[in-house]
């Protein structure tokens, strides 16, 4: 003989999937299979914790009275209490759950997943490769990473350029210039090099939630190369960025010539630990201290860098400048209208702070072809060529040649 005991925590539970006559053919079946009587049944809408409700008490007390076996659906069902449970079978109360079976099979599904985990675990600790996606310069051999020689050299080139710039922008710029590109073959992102930088296998090692081993693979980058990258790494993106900015590169390096038509050489000296940087006519460096009183012996970086900037930025505000770029590149893009190239001008301008100072030499070198400095001020050309690619790079189709002086 059987009785029959169901349960639901709330009055809505009870219309679910798992409500009590859900319960109640899983138990009617189950008893069915066992060729038992089913002779009562009773139901609780309350907390398995509570042992005091009604439907439970009174399916007890039938099972002693008739010796009985109690059945529910899961064990559950009965109490959630693994106190009262043990109680009652120490009482002699015979229990079954006509989903015992399933419970079986979770338990033995829980079991194996555990060792899957640990073997995981004790594999990765050994260093073992244990699948997933490839990384960039390698290749999976007999179930093991080796290194890929031709994608090797592009991994150490993500750690030099970045330990270098300190800037994932600049290094981002610098490797597609260089035409790199991830394992699919599309131009590397600022996504990539980061994951690149922390990815420990190129040091020949494995991890694990957060423990590190040996590897059994061959690592890509030097541990040298590593600690650099990792050095920059440990400050913060603003901080980077300031420092990057602290040192400017030399923006007229080639660019700045003299009345007497002999470029000027950048230089710079340190005074009580601070940097000053100028730019120094040829004679002075040969050590020529007489010379013509036109030709500018020194000047200083900052001061004519700034000048330079400034004036690019006010001849690209200029309407006659864009009108002839705007008519120049309606030859290639007919459509195109002045204020798309307007536009295209203008967005410089906002953004240059922002600009590593790098990325500021990069379109400096691109749109100064000559600058010529004496006593009376400096004269600028535009490089004609470098305005187009300018305006191309900004999203407008490039115009052809433009030169303006100032």
């Amino acid at each position: 003989m059987a009785v029959g005991l169901t349960r639901v925590s709330t009055a809505e539970q009870g219309q679910s999937g798992m409500g009590l006559e859900a319960q109640q053919a899983r138990i009617r079946a189950f008893v069915a299979t066992q060729g038992w009587n089913l002779v009562a049944e009773y139901s609780d809408i309350a907390s398995g914790k509570d042992d005091r409700r009604l439907g439970f008490q009174a399916a007890l007390a039938r099972c002693r009275q008739l010796d009985a076996v109690l059945v529910a659906a899961r064990l559950d069902r009965i109490t959630r209490r693994a106190h009262t449970l043990s109680q009652l079978l120490e009482d002699g109360v015979s229990i079954r759950a006509a989903d015992i079976l399933l419970s079986f099979a979770q338990f033995e599904r829980e079991v194996i997943g555990e060792r899957i985990r640990d073997k995981f675990a004790a594999s990765r600790a050994r260093g073992m490769w244990m699948g997933g996606r490839v990384p960039l310069g390698y290749v999976v051999v007999a179930r093991k990473l080796v290194v890929n020689e031709d994608e090797a050299p592009r991994v150490r080139r993500v750690f030099e350029v970045f330990a270098e710039t300190g800037s994932g922008i600049e290094t981002v710029a610098r490797l597609r210039a260089e035409g790199a590109t991830s394992k699919a073959g599309r131009p590397l992102d600022k996504g990539d090099i980061y994951k690149l930088l922390n990815n420990r296998t190129y040091v020949g090692e494995a991890t694990h939630k957060g423990q590190v081993y040996p590897g059994e693979h061959q690592g890509i980058v030097p541990r040298e190369l590593w600690d650099r990258a990792h050095a920059v790494l440990q400050g913060s993106p603003r901080s980077r960025a300031a420092q990057n900015r602290q040192q400017a590169p030399a923006l007229l390096k080639g660019l700045l010539y003299g009345a007497d038509g002999r470029a000027l050489s950048p230089t710079h000296t340190r005074k009580k630990g601070r940097l000053y940087r100028y730019y120094v006519a040829q004679r002075v460096m040969k050590g020529d201290a007489t010379g013509d009183a036109g030709i500018v012996r020194r000047i200083s970086a900052a001061q004519i860098e700034g000048a330079v900037i400034n004036q690019v930025r006010g001849l690209l505000r200029q309407p006659e400048i864009e009108v002839g770029t705007w008519l120049a590149a309606r030859r290639e893009a007919p459509d195109l209208t002045e204020l798309e190239v307007r536009d295209a001008l203008h967005r410089l301008d906002p953004l240059w702070e922002e600009l590593f100072p790098a990325e500021q030499a990069r379109i400096v070198r691109a749109l100064v072809e000559r600058v010529v400095v004496g006593p009376s001020g400096a004269t600028i050309r535009l490089r004609v060529e470098g305005l187009a690619g300018l305006v191309r790079d900004l999203g407008v189709v490039a115009p052809a040649t433009l030169e303006a002086a100032a």
